[in-house]
């Protein structure tokens, strides 16, 4: 006899795990299954025996169960699941995965123990972290943790699934504590209609309309408190900002007179002459881009002078996320220190011209 599903299942549960019990506990078979896929019976059989031999371990076993009273079944007192959402899980499983990611943690359950527990092995202090059985078979029925010692002390350790999805929460949680740092108040709700016994005080913009990445950068703060980027290391980007938007200027005007000049050459354009600061402009960009190289220069082009995000710019260049700023900060830094030797050789010249 078919049994329907009291609710749906969450949406942290996989696929194959709700095809086993729609065929085990619901009784759907499995062409019945695959016919509402639209797959082949083979597929879903091969499902159904993978989450079988699973249940081999005690904690998978004890989250399908958990999962099959909760959602079929004539038992109404039995304990449905904690994690309604996958918002809930994920927050309950980030202390848990943090602390399986130090080296040398386990995580250890006993049989008749009612909690498992994250410790460090070789630890004298033995530090120590309780876990409910149901999170800890919700995380090995996820593939965030595996078994790699049974018996009646069994061990589990985090798996390279379990890292990147802790890598991607705590990220999360940087960009939102971030965002909160930054942006304040900004997003709560206020009303459309000023108060009637106060003038409205308008509310002074925190950044400027001509902000630039740079400009963004300068604000954060590294783990010691210290900015992320020196005031040094800014100039030296807006200074290739300058000398790029001057060379640009120069051809431009350049351009427009030579395309209004009158001539009596069968009405031939003159070439465009730049003027002395523009060409000097484009040969300092071009010196500071050549002592870059390849890689930096590509970075310091799209930030510091087409004003390009970093989010952008590193899908552009094909690389990592957050890698961007270090690798701009690595060019402003080589940047700076052309734009030194560029001074200092320009006051000798200057000094020895003085002297001669």
């Amino acid at each position: 006899m078919q049994r329907q599903s009291i609710q749906s299942f969450p949406e942290w549960v996989p696929q194959d795990v709700q095809h086993y019990l729609d065929h085990t506990e619901g009784g759907c078979s499995i062409r019945q299954l695959a016919r509402g896929l639209k797959c082949h019976p083979s597929t879903i059989l091969r499902q159904v025996r993978r989450v079988e031999n699973r249940r081999d371990d005690p904690l998978i076993d004890r989250a399908i169960c958990e999962l099959a009273a909760g959602h079929f079944g004539d038992n109404a007192g039995a304990k449905t699941p904690l994690y309604d959402d996958a918002a809930m899980l994920e927050a309950a499983a980030l202390e848990v995965l943090a602390s399986l990611c130090q080296s040398g943690a386990v995580l250890a359950v006993a049989a008749g123990m009612e909690k498992a527990v994250v410790v460090r092995e070789g630890d004298r202090a033995m530090s120590k972290l309780a876990v409910e059985q149901s999170l800890a078979g919700v995380l090995a029925l996820l593939g965030w943790i595996s078994c790699t010692r049974s018996g009646r002390l069994r061990r589990y350790h985090i798996t390279p699934a379990g890292r990147t999805v802790y890598s991607r929460l705590m990220a999360l949680r940087e960009n939102q504590a971030r965002a909160k740092l930054e942006q304040g108040f900004g997003e709560a709700q206020s009303s459309f209609l000023p108060c009637r016994r106060q003038k409205p005080k308008e509310r002074r913009s925190r950044y400027g309309l001509g902000e630039t990445p740079l400009d963004t950068l300068a604000r954060l703060l590294d783990k010691s408190g210290e900015p992320f980027l020196q005031r040094d290391l800014v100039d030296a980007g807006k200074r290739l900002r300058e000398d790029f938007e001057l060379a640009q200027i120069g051809d431009h005007l350049a351009q427009n007179q030579a395309y209004f000049a009158t001539s009596g050459r069968c009405g031939r354009k003159p070439p465009p002459c730049a003027s002395p600061a523009s060409s000097a402009a484009k040969k300092r960009a071009a010196a500071a881009m050549a002592a870059l190289g390849s890689g930096l220069n590509d970075i310091a082009l799209r930030c510091c002078c087409h004003l390009e995000g970093l989010e952008a710019a590193e899908r552009q260049l094909g690389w990592s996320a957050r890698s961007g700023k270090i690798v701009l900060r690595i060019a402003l830094s080589q940047l700076k220190s052309f734009y030194d030797q560029l001074d200092a050789s320009s006051d000798a010249a200057h000094n020895n011209q003085m002297i001669g």
